[in-house]
């Protein structure tokens, strides 16, 4: 049985760039179809399943799911961005889970087929902690998946991944320019630091 993944941890911790790096250079891209999904607060939950929708091949009566023999992987990124409404709960988040519970969700276009039951559909999503704008999620919905907990970085792990990025960038550059990058990369990890 394949297991539903949600990565947590602080912005910054490399969830979203691992979990695409995987789904584009790491899967089977001929069983495996990644759907991207970038929650913000203002996504709504007809918008969610209208995008899931919009991709899925009718199997047979009111069965939908991608074209045969594939299948598709769901990441949701900001999982934890929709704003609540009035009664507490996320609607995107809802339509997500309604699938994970029931297997699928009410078509609003079709009233002759109202059920579309989903098949051969994986999610993963991320989502970072609460606040700035990202609330907490629902237990009812976070109990569809197996936790994966990313840790921020220490200070000699951000400048030695730094140091990598910004001296290949500066190659352009005279030796004058390219020896102030330890400084520039160290000075700019102590406000970070400050910062948060």
């Amino acid at each position: 049985r394949r297991r539903r993944v949600l990565v947590c941890g602080p912005t910054g911790t490399g969830k979203s760039v691992s979990i695409q790096d995987k789904l584009l250079n790491k899967v089977d891209r001929s069983v495996w179809m990644p759907l991207f999904l970038a929650f913000s607060a203002r996504t709504t939950a007809n918008q969610t399943q209208d995008i899931i929708d919009g991709k899925m091949s009718r199997r047979r009566k009111g069965v939908y799911g991608p074209p045969l023999g594939r299948r598709y992987v769901v990441f949701v990124d900001d999982l934890n961005m929709p704003a609540k409404e009035k009664y507490g709960a996320q609607p995107p988040i809802e339509i997500l889970r309604q699938w994970m519970d029931h297997g699928g969700w009410y078509n609003r276009k079709d009233k002759e087929q109202p059920f579309m039951k989903l098949i051969d559909i994986q999610f993963v999503a991320a989502l970072g902690p609460p606040g700035g704008g990202r609330t907490r999620i629902t237990q009812r919905y976070v109990r569809h998946f197996n936790v994966l907990g990313f840790t921020p970085f220490a200070a000699d792990q951000l400048q030695r991944v730094f140091n990598t990025i910004v001296a290949w960038s500066f190659n352009p550059f005279s030796t004058k320019v390219k020896g102030a990058v330890r400084d520039v990369v160290s000075a700019t990890v102590d406000l970070y630091e400050t910062i948060i």
